[in-house]
């Protein structure tokens, strides 16, 4: 009897034991495979005041150019300034040859007398009329000769003063010399001389969003930046909107003036150009949660899910706000975004959050 009874508690004994050791090894089991869910840090979505802003591209320009030539052709006899000399308005750069002036001064010489001797013709035809000994016919005759011969005087004299303006050659505009493409002695021909540009103020032309073509509006401040002055800002103002829009591209071209402070800026330079519309509420997300898809320009996020779970989300970016994004679909405030650890996720991958 005392041996059954022994032999009955080394059983109860050894199945506690198995028991006890099958249950850590369960729990281990269950923290082993907790242990091994990804990992992540969450943010809650929430919205801001955002800057309605556009910014676009663009090549400076200068305001005007004017391109100095000869009207006659002379022979240069003398340029007076070089490429990078800074003008005037009305002021002298070019001197020509003058010797076709006195050669044309020559010509209207020999018309006027030409012209003399007409109207001495014309008076003694006009009195033999009168006495009776010649005709109607010739007096109309000499008379259509003479003012013939006063037209051709007016012209030659219109000749003369165009000669004359071009024998020294002045600039409509003030500006700055960007090329010469002649030398003193050479016959101009086909380029002209100098070309003049205006660089205060300077402009440039942009294609702008058939979307903002109501917004956008004459006189309106505009700021420009260019990327060889990092951290500066120019002033410049919308000086005129094109009223047609582009059907291949969708865009309308928006002229900007820029106010050339220092003339440090030049024609050529990249621009870019923002448009400031105003402020509205809009969703903002750390650029942490956002990822591109490979191969695509898809951007997504990871949201996490009530049950623990991740949910792929396609998201639709606006600006960039320095390390914010600009949201504008596929995410509302109040969810909560994966910002660290998403190379491990997939949809509907259930997660921890640390």
């Amino acid at each position: 009897m005392k041996t059954t009874i022994k032999s009955f508690l080394y059983v109860a004994m050894s199945v506690a034991v198995l028991t006890s050791c099958t249950g850590k090894k369960d729990d281990k089991k269950g923290a082993g495979m907790k242990d091994e869910l990804p990992i992540v840090k969450v943010e809650t979505v929430s919205d801001a005041t955002v800057d309605a802003v556009s910014e676009y591209t663009a090549t400076v320009e200068a305001f005007k150019t004017n391109n100095i030539s000869s009207a006659t052709g002379n022979r240069i006899k003398r340029i007076l300034v070089d490429v990078g000399s800074r003008v005037g308005a009305g002021q002298s750069v070019v001197i020509l040859d003058d010797v076709s002036i006195d050669q044309q001064r020559m010509a209207i010489d020999q018309q006027r007398i030409a012209l003399a001797n007409q109207k001495r013709d014309l008076e003694r035809a006009k009195e033999l009329v009168k006495i009776g000994g010649g005709t109607q016919q010739v007096v109309d005759q000499l008379q259509a000769q003479y003012d013939a011969q006063s037209r051709a005087i007016d012209a030659s004299n219109r000749s003369l003063r165009n000669m004359q303006e071009n024998t020294v050659l002045t600039s409509p505009i003030s500006g700055v010399v960007t090329a010469r493409n002649y030398d003193n002695g050479d016959l101009p021909a086909g380029l002209p001389i100098l070309v003049i540009e205006q660089q205060q103020p300077l402009k440039v032309i942009v294609n702008v969003n058939e979307s903002d073509f109501p917004k956008v509006k004459k006189g309106m401040p505009v700021n420009v930046r260019f990327d060889t002055y990092e951290n500066e800002s120019f002033s410049g103002q919308v000086y005129l909107v094109h009223p047609t829009i582009d059907p291949n591209n969708r865009t309308f071209q928006v002229e900007v003036t820029i106010n050339n402070r220092d003339n440090k800026v030049h024609s050529g330079m990249f621009a870019r150009v923002i448009f400031n519309f105003g402020s509205h509420r809009s969703v903002v997300l750390s650029d942490r949660a956002i990822q591109k898809q490979t191969g695509s320009g898809l951007r997504y996020v990871y949201t996490l899910e009530s049950n623990g779970t991740v949910k792929f989300r396609e998201v639709e970016l606006g600006r960039r706000l320095e390390n914010r994004y600009e949201v504008v679909g596929g995410v509302s405030p109040g969810m909560r975004v994966v910002t660290s650890g998403q190379s491990r996720l997939t949809d509907g991958a259930k997660v921890q959050v640390e």
